[in-house]
């Protein structure tokens, strides 16, 4: 048996995968729902259509509105929009009043 002979015929582990292209681009924007956490734990792991999307500085449980800044082979990146499922829990003028400038 010759090399060639050996790795002719169907492949039946492994190969190539059909092409599909990312059902995001860069610049789109998204309502997401933070699932869990990255491995190095710096972001957030949502998914658009099945695509794995990494969005910095969230947290699991986080409702976030994020922009695609990066899209590689089978994940993309984004960056947080607008909204924060711990920001937007806080009433409308809870900022003004815990921000210190109190001349009481």
């Amino acid at each position: 048996m010759e090399r060639g002979d050996r790795f002719s015929g169907p492949r039946r582990f492994g190969g190539t995968r059909p092409f599909r292209p990312s059902p995001v681009k860069v610049g789109d924007e998204y309502d997401v729902k933070v699932e869990s956490m990255s491995r190095r734990g710096d972001s957030g792991v949502a998914k658009v259509q099945g695509l794995v999307v990494f969005v910095a500085g969230a947290k699991v449980g986080d409702r976030v509105k994020v922009r695609i800044i990066n899209v590689g082979s089978g994940y993309a990146s984004a960056e947080i929009v607008q909204g924060n499922s711990s920001i937007e829990s806080l009433p409308p003028n809870a900022e003004a009043e815990t921000s210190g400038d109190n001349d009481e």
